[in-house]
């Protein structure tokens, strides 16, 4: 069953700060063991119960969910019946719509055929599994844990079990990864039968242990023009196996677009809950309290556990909507756009970077090599 996404949706993502280990291009809010300072994985979710009590308490309470994401650090830390208590947390506080999707995040290697049946029944609807690669020095690099089949075996279980939605992320740019290296990869993936796959360019986050590596010259990040090239693999593999873009970094078969992610991306709005989570309701975009024990502090205190919040202006709004929207296949209506905007929307499309017709623009080809600069064009 279709549900809405968009303007009109809503969602719930909820942060599980906890890692085994951190990976070395990870700058994400997680936590391993010797970093918690007393708190664990209990509390974390008592707290989360408390943050979910005092979300409904307000006009967000009312509304009727649409997705719910689970995502990380690693929620299948948790256990499948640490991930059932947290969507048995969200049904008694809110109430999901008919048809919602329900994805949790997972690590290959803390997954098995019995964690996913145990999810299935207790109500998710996809799964998201990181792979990143199968070439095991390019794992290495990434300090990545998991071997290089686990991820392809996990999402076969998946689907073994009855899960229609299961999606791989893959890394590509990874200093020492060759372009054979990518294909196998891409294939490895068409080969797990799942009906999405997120690629994503690695970026090399100031502060992670791979930025110091960079900085010593232990490791080369590829150019500009490998990246476009190993992107252009991604895309001519993925869509000859059926696999269509809808948005710059994600491909899907047909109905197997991640509807949370599009509502971040067409301007619907959710509820972030946990450690250093982010939400938007109302026109108010708040971020929460980082590390897991001053989370569980505020939350027994009985105050929402908000770090700071801010009201996005009509021109940084605009500025996230055309941003979000050009990504997408479907583009963005010419309507959004100023004069000025659209008298640059046609150089560009004179350019070949922008596609018009139907009242809509949409990158071409070339011009999702060049997303971000199309947007600047756009807007500066």
């Amino acid at each position: 069953m279709s549900i809405a996404v968009g303007r009109g949706a809503f969602g719930i993502y909820v942060h599980v700060p906890f890692c085994a280990t951190r990976c070395g291009y990870c700058d994400f809010n997680t936590y391993t063991p010797s970093e918690l300072g007393g708190a664990n994985p209990r509390g974390w979710l008592e707290a989360l119960k408390q943050e979910l009590a005092l979300a409904a308490a307000t006009p967000a309470g009312a509304r009727a969910v649409n997705t719910v994401f689970v995502g990380g650090g690693t929620p299948s830390m948790l256990g499948s019946d640490g991930l059932a208590e947290v969507l048995d947390a969200i049904r008694s506080e809110f109430v999901l719509a008919p048809g919602a999707e329900v994805t949790t995040e997972s690590n290959p290697e803390s997954t098995s055929s019995e964690f996913f049946a145990r999810l299935l029944d207790a109500g998710f609807t996809r799964i998201s599994l990181g792979m990143q690669s199968t070439a095991p020095h390019v794992l290495r690099v990434l300090d990545r844990v998991h071997s290089p089949g686990r991820a392809v075996e996990a999402a076969l279980e998946a689907r073994s079990v009855g899960f229609d939605h299961v999606n791989l992320d893959l890394i590509y740019g990874t200093p020492g990864e060759t372009d054979d290296d990518l294909r196998r990869s891409i294939d490895a993936a068409i080969g797990a039968d799942v009906d999405h796959v997120s690629a994503y360019a690695l970026i090399v986050e100031d502060g992670t242990a791979l930025a110091r590596r960079v900085r010593r010259g232990e490791v080369v990040s590829p150019d500009d023009d490998v990246m476009a090239t190993r992107y252009e693999l991604l895309d001519e593999r993925l869509a000859a196996a059926g696999l269509d873009w809808y948005e710059v970094s994600n491909w899907c078969r047909p109905g197997g677009e991640c509807l949370h992610n599009m509502g971040y991306w067409a301007g619907g709005e959710w509820w972030g809950a946990g450690p250093g989570a982010h939400g938007y309701v109302d026109g108010r975009r708040w971020w929460n309290v980082k590390h897991p024990s001053t989370y569980a502090e505020t939350l027994a205190r009985g105050e929402l556990p908000v770090a700071g919040f801010e009201e996005p202006s009509t021109a940084e709004r605009h500025l996230e909507d055309v941003m979000l929207r050009m990504r997408l296949r479907d583009g963005l209506s010419v309507d959004l756009l100023e004069d000025r905007e659209r008298a640059r929307a046609e150089s560009l499309c004179q350019d070949g970077l922008l596609l018009g017709g139907d009242g809509r623009l949409v990158l071409t080809d070339r011009g999702r090599l060049l997303a971000d600069a199309v947007v600047r064009d756009l807007l500066d």
